[in-house]
């Protein structure tokens, strides 16, 4: 097989994994990343990943038991509340788990990043235009140099610049804002707040709005909320200002339990505000000559499905592994985007089924008979009323 120039615009989950089973396998590639260093964004908080996917993709990355050793016990619990503090579920992890152990995004990344050989990855790599050459792309960055690949992948995130090479789709709001919060050592600094959230999925949903996430040492949440796509600018938050931050938020879930509440109130003073972005489910495009698209880039999905990433890691790995397999890069790219786009498509109309049933008017009911159908029961546990009734004496 002759040898490729083989470019991974983005360091995230999809073209990081697809770099390492590559170089794996003793095929060259580079990585730019826009990004000046590993740690320059805030990576967002815990995943649960899946056996049928992002597991299979770690395994053959030869990740896998290292994978293992990041991810944390009781990881795999759920609770389902809703805004006055009532419990439709509380199921707690099952000893050696369900199969889908919960990791911190960052730690995943940093695996990933740590597996590959040194300069791999180009930091501070920002593409500014790509464009089609003879044989190949050329990659224009933002410091002016330019680079030409014989293939180019596209594992850039929801705003890809790869992703004009070959449709002209645009992600689209999808109604929901998130603001995101962390409360940082929540064993010693806010017991309350872990004995309420425990340490995995938590989700209190009532009349179109969100305040969960996912628990641990860190809490990290979201508060989801039905507000027009420029709520973030128009609502009078001073968003660099935490207090104004909490203020504004508390504001949107006024007849919320103090209990709940208080998960704002007691958040880290790093708050960001996050509108949700998707790309039209089932898109695809006709085949081009040495470029494709993986994760985000693909098929932008809100995270109401927990699908996002677990499908750019399989993205990933069903990308390197068919370059690894074809001789003629048409054909492999070919094969891949065959599996890729049903597969996104449907994790797409997942994700879409999710938000449809967090985001109503009234208590959680549909999702609770979702998790049951499931076989996620409820088992009520004595804590919370505990919980919410030494909020209301306090108060």
């Amino acid at each position: 097989m002759a040898a490729r120039d083989i470019a991974i615009v983005g360091a995230g989950l999809s073209g990081l994994v697809c770099a390492r089973i590559l170089q794996r396998n003793g095929t060259s590639v580079t990585v730019y990343e826009a990004d000046a260093t590993p740690d320059a964004r805030q990576q967002g908080g815990s995943l649960d990943i899946h056996d049928d996917t992002g597991q299979l993709a770690l395994r053959e990355a030869g990740l896998y038991e290292q994978f293992l050793a990041r991810t944390h016990v009781g990881g795999e619990d759920m609770r389902l509340l809703d805004k006055s503090g009532r419990v439709y579920i509380d199921k707690r992890e099952p000893a050696g788990g369900n199969g889908r152990p919960e990791i911190d995004r960052a730690e995943l990344r940093r695996l990933l990043v740590e597996s590959l050989a040194p300069g791999t990855i180009v930091w501070g790599s920002k593409v500014v235009a790509a464009r089609p050459v003879p044989g190949g792309h050329e990659l224009e960055f933002a410091d002016g140099s330019v680079v030409r690949a014989d293939l180019v992948v596209g594992a850039d995130g929801a705003w890809s610049r790869i992703r004009s090479l070959l449709t002209s789709a645009k992600p689209a709001y999808t109604g929901i804002t998130v603001v995101e919060i962390r409360l940082t050592d929540a064993a010693t600094r806010h017991p309350e707040a872990l004995a309420l959230t425990g340490r995995g999925s938590f989700f209190s949903l009532s009349d179109n709005k969100y305040l969960g996430g996912h628990g641990g040492d860190t809490i990290a949440l979201g508060c989801g909320l039905r507000v027009p796509e420029n709520w973030v600018d128009e609502s009078g938050i001073d968003w660099d200002d935490p207090e104004s931050a909490r203020a504004g938020l508390l504001r949107e879930y006024p007849d919320w339990a103090p209990a709940l509440t208080d998960l704002i109130r007691a958040s880290d003073d790093t708050i960001w505000p996050r509108p949700i972005y998707a790309l039209p489910t089932g898109l695809t495009w006709p085949r081009r000559p040495g470029v494709t698209l993986a994760g985000d880039a693909a098929h932008l999905m809100s995270p109401f499905a927990g699908e996002g990433a677990n499908i750019a890691l399989i993205d990933g790995a069903d990308l390197a592994r068919a370059i690894l397999a074809e001789p003629d890069l048409e054909t492999a790219l070919a094969h891949y985007e065959k599996k890729m786009f049903p597969r996104g498509a449907k994790s797409a109309a997942m994700s879409q089924k999710g938000l449809g049933m967090m985001f109503v008017d009234g208590p959680p009911r549909r999702m609770a008979v979702f998790f049951k159908a499931m076989g996620i029961a409820a088992t009520i546990t004595r804590p919370f009323a505990r919980i919410f009734q030494s909020t209301k004496e306090n108060r």
